[in-house]
């Protein structure tokens, strides 16, 4: 299979926050490679919203593998880190999502590409715009900035503005 360009959102509200986004990184670089990471933001809780505030980030790379491969080595990243999935949108050690597949369009069971809530989820949309901020939604043929400008970006608070990758991931 050709190298796929994919993005991916990451989030964690428990623990080392920033060590934790740092470890999924490390782990994901098994299966992405040319990986672009987005600087931090600090999101508050969305769904459930008393919990710990959230860490997220955006990063982009390239991989092999079919979109539901993707989707079941990001979810045995999550249980190595240990994830428990106990409440929907309550606290999480660590959570992966894929936002976009190249420019793949899928509905199933178990997959949604484009991610189907990115869309009115300020935490996906302003580090996205960081680095992809051109990338067009392939559904709706709008560009993730032009996306940006429809939700409130001011709950999305960017932590510094440089990209944030393990020192041994970095330029890989």
């Amino acid at each position: 299979m050709q190298p796929q360009t994919v993005i991916l959102a990451l989030g964690t509200n428990l623990g080392d926050k920033e060590q934790n986004l740092q470890t999924a990184i490390r782990l994901l670089w098994r299966q992405l490679h040319n990986i672009q990471a987005s600087p931090l933001y600090e999101t508050e809780p969305w769904g459930i919203t008393d919990q710990p505030s959230f860490l997220n980030q955006v990063i982009m790379g390239t991989t092999t593998q079919s979109p539901f491969a993707l989707l079941r080595f990001l979810l045995e990243i999550e249980q190595e880190m240990g994830r428990e999935r106990i409440v929907r949108f309550g606290p999480r050690l660590i959570d992966l999502d894929i936002i976009f597949y190249d420019n793949l369009i899928l509905t199933s069971y178990d997959l949604t590409i484009p991610h189907p809530r990115m869309i009115e989820r300020s935490f996906v949309l302003a580090p996205l715009a960081d680095i992809a901020p051109d990338w067009v939604h392939p559904r709706l043929g709008c560009t993730v900035k032009q996306l940006l400008s429809r939700v409130d970006a001011s709950t999305a608070v960017r932590i510094d503005s440089s990209s944030h990758l393990p020192g041994d991931v970095a330029g890989v």
